[in-house]
């Protein structure tokens, strides 16, 4: 009854962060979600696979382990908590019907696999690894690797083995079948080739598990939004613009030139990109690209703060080098920036 009288539409963004989750009147029929799972039916169709997942609001894009269903998240359900996602954390994942429709065809791929136990196969763990792998907190992943599928963002389909078939089964059931054309060698081509195999063999068979459990699920959620996004920015946060400000604006100034002679911050780290990624990358034995792209962000920030040398320039070398290597060695043995 309480669902009912809620108008997400009127309140205001305090006023939404004091609702619980549980307490939100939302589903996905009746929404732009309800065109987006009736797309992928379509898609599994026309793919000849009669098994269609079910998907219900959770708290975050999932497939249950081993549970053959789909989460989706709660926030896209609505205008306004669609909002208030983009404003809390930059950006809302899924929030585009593209976007929606390749996160769809992954967790669709965790669902098939879990409804049929193709995990179970020789050849499926000849091609993808041992499904009971453990899930570590970073992954080394190879950019160009033939080994693996490009699909979702940072190589996903090199962490797991079951990310890695989900992964190939999104490629594989992307309309139009450009995967025949991109992956023309290497294992990856391998895997889609299997996958081709398998789904015609499958077709609409009954699944073998054919319920899942639904965890996460929305009614299950009773943490208010404000801690919600509490808890998610704590967790992301080296995602946020001003990640790094707190160390920046300690070495460097946030005062206004005297002089045009003034280094300003972004230049000096810019003129010293070299050796800082040099000196980082032999002291962590981490890929150069991912520190260069670390300190792109450091220049970058430093140009939006307005920040200018204010100390020796040996001095704030050795800082800069010394955060820098800092927060690679913790993503080399957490997978995140922050220590």
């Amino acid at each position: 009854m309480i669902k009912k009288t809620i108008d997400l539409d009127k309140l205001s963004i305090d006023e939404l962060l004091g609702l619980r989750i549980s307490d939100l009147p939302l589903s996905i029929k009746g929404t732009w979600l309800e065109e987006c799972v009736g797309e992928l039916y379509r898609e599994l169709d026309v793919k000849g696979i009669g098994f269609k997942p079910i998907c219900y609001l959770a708290d975050e894009w999932l497939a249950p382990d081993k549970e053959p269903v789909i989460g989706v998240p709660f926030f896209l359900a609505h205008p306004a908590l669609l909002k208030l996602e983009r404003k809390m954390m930059f950006e809302a994942e899924g929030g585009t019907k593209e976007q929606c429709a390749r996160l769809l065809r992954h967790e669709a791929g965790h669902a098939v696999n879990y409804a049929y136990r193709l995990y179970r196969k020789n050849k499926w763990r000849e091609l993808f690894g041992p499904f009971s792998s453990e899930y570590e907190d970073t992954y080394r992943f190879r950019p160009y690797s033939k080994s693996f599928v490009r699909h979702l963002e940072k190589h996903y389909a090199q962490c797991h083995p079951d990310e890695d078939f989900a992964e190939t089964f999104a490629v594989w059931l992307t309309p139009g079948g450009a995967w025949r054309a991109e992956y023309t060698s290497g294992k990856a081509k391998e895997k889609l080739l299997y996958v081709d195999a398998l789904m015609k063999k499958i077709g609409s068979r009954s699944a073998s598990v054919k319920k899942g459990k639904k965890h996460w699920r929305l009614s299950s959620l009773r943490i208010t939004l404000k801690n919600y996004y509490k808890k998610k920015q704590d967790q992301w946060a080296e995602e946020f613009p001003d990640f790094h400000d707190a160390y920046l604006k300690r070495i460097f100034s946030e005062s206004s030139p005297e002089t045009e002679k003034i280094t300003k911050a972004s230049n000096f780290i810019k003129s010293f990109r070299k050796v800082i990624l040099n000196n980082a990358a032999v002291c962590t034995g981490e890929r150069k690209f991912l520190i260069n792209d670390l300190l792109k962000v450091l220049v970058n920030r430093c140009r939006e703060l307005k920040l200018y040398l204010r100390n020796d320039e040996a001095v704030v070398l050795v800082q800069i080098s010394t955060y820098v290597t800092a927060l690679v060695m913790n993503y080399a043995y957490t997978g995140r920036f922050k220590g």
